[in-house]
């Protein structure tokens, strides 16, 4: 189980890399930016799969996965691209990492 853990955790980070790439990537008229954007979802997609397939749930799994790539991808937009959150931002994301922990907790698997 900690190899579907490990994938789910590259699957985030790809994500994430995905996302911020997206960004910058300026409508995909930047080569490199664009490539970080397809290698970063392709990674994270398949990532996803093989954890799915080494035993971790799909709800449980998936939930991790957006929630914690969401929550990530609002914080590093404050520092990287100068994005503003309010208050209510924040208790989003608060809330966000909450039902990830709720869902791991609650899943069959502990």
């Amino acid at each position: 189980m900690v190899v579907a853990y490990l994938l789910l955790a590259l699957a985030i980070v790809a994500e994430v890399v995905g996302t911020l790439a997206l960004k910058m990537s300026d409508g995909f008229s930047k080569v490199m930016p664009t490539i970080f954007v397809f290698v970063g979802y392709l990674t994270a997609f398949a990532s996803l799969g093989f954890g799915l397939s080494k035993g971790l749930s799909m709800g449980v799994a998936y939930g991790i996965w957006a929630g914690a790539g969401t929550a990530l991808v609002a914080i590093l937009g404050v520092f990287l691209f100068g994005d503003k959150l309010s208050v209510w931002g924040f208790v989003g994301i608060g809330l966000i990492i909450v039902g990830v922990v709720m869902l791991e907790m609650g899943s069959s698997h502990n």
